[in-house]
């Protein structure tokens, strides 16, 4: 079976072209040759190739230079490139690797060599072009099943809600109890569709990162919590003060909203939460909420930031998201996320940005 791909070879060298094309033509490729960097870099973005095998020393435009322009423009920057070199020519592999070269081959061409090479790296283009699509199906198929989960699970709230307020007098308590266990959990089943949103958008979504001040983020944060603050009767301390980072707002008040809520369901009875921020060595702010709960094992403390694991108390069960939304947006922001915990010693959760 013939092989498929389109490649494009960059030599200034006649016979290193026709060598090379006749290497590949005869199993089956289309081969277009550029004689030097301008024409290559025109030839790719006009129809970009499935692979180039670019020469490095050229006049004009040399290899390394080309590859940095392919690298800088989005319609070539994912085309793999493998370079060529002569055996007697000073070749920098760190530098061909460092600016985006996948491999390279030495001349004089062995035809074997260079078939391998260029199959290789095709079919691991290929795969990547595959997984690149079933991602893109993947989080299409995510967003539109949490949309349309949202808008029936409105409607069952929404009846639940005036069921409850219209028949709580008139029925059984057993009955009301089954209404509420019902609202209750229509509305954690809601909670997890945001949550799955809020995930699938992280990584896609476009955002300013700006200087923010958390002492105007932790009263939204607390506004937000204060029916489940005084359900639990949970005591919050914070600073006086807040040093400022970068990051984007809407994200870090969804960060804190989680490590709270986290706080006032699993610390202690009643909990006592404590809020606060250290400044880092490394130009980095440590932010912190620590709890007086029965804190967590070392076997817990690996299962907090994975995607739906579940990490079961005495108290109550999380599904596992809330916190692996946490690590995305913090990732995101250019900071990394952590637990310090002992059993019957409580939990300090914490999340690292940059200083302004």
């Amino acid at each position: 079976m013939m092989a498929q791909g389109n490649i494009l070879v960059v030599d200034d060298v006649p016979n290193n072209l026709r060598l090379l094309m006749d290497i590949l033509s005869k199993e089956g490729y289309q081969v277009r040759p550029a004689p030097n960097g301008e024409r290559a870099l025109s030839a790719a973005r006009l129809q970009p190739p499935d692979i180039i095998l670019l020469d490095i020393m050229m006049p004009g435009l040399n290899g390394y230079d080309v590859c940095r322009q392919l690298k800088a423009d989005e319609t070539t920057q994912d085309i793999p490139v493998i370079f060529l070199s002569a055996l007697d020519e000073v070749f920098n592999k760190l530098e061909a690797f460092s600016i985006g070269g996948v491999d390279y081959v030495t001349k004089p061409f062995e035809p074997k060599e260079v078939l391998a090479r260029v199959e290789t790296h095709l079919k691991i283009r290929r795969l990547q072009q595959q997984l690149e699509a079933q991602n893109t199906e993947l989080k299409a198929f995510a967003h539109t099943v949490a949309h349309d989960l949202k808008s029936p699970l409105a409607v069952v709230l929404g009846y639940t809600g005036m069921l409850l307020e219209d028949l709580s007098e008139m029925v059984p308590a057993e009955t009301v109890a089954f209404l509420e266990k019902v609202d209750t959990e229509t509305h954690r089943v809601a909670k997890i569709v945001d949550e799955l949103l809020l995930l699938a958008g992280i990584g896609e979504q476009v955002v300013e990162i700006t200087a923010v001040d958390t002492k105007f983020v932790i009263p939204l944060t607390l506004d937000r919590l204060q029916i489940m603050i005084k359900e639990y009767e949970a005591e919050i301390i914070q600073p006086d003060t807040w040093p400022i980072a970068q990051g984007y707002e809407p994200w870090l008040e969804e960060v804190w909203a989680n490590y709270i809520s986290n706080a006032v369901k699993y610390g202690g009875r009643p909990p006592k939460i404590t809020l606060g921020a250290t400044p880092l060595d490394d130009d980095m702010i440590q932010f912190w909420v620590q709890d007086d709960g029965p804190g967590l094992s070392p076997e817990d403390q690996s299962k907090l930031f994975a995607k739906f694991s579940r990490v079961d108390t005495d108290q109550t069960k999380g599904h596992g998201l809330g916190l692996s939304i946490v690590k995305r947006i913090v990732q995101r922001l250019g900071g990394e996320v952590g637990v310090e915990s002992e059993v019957g010693q409580g939990s300090k959760f914490y999340f690292t940005l940059p200083a302004r």
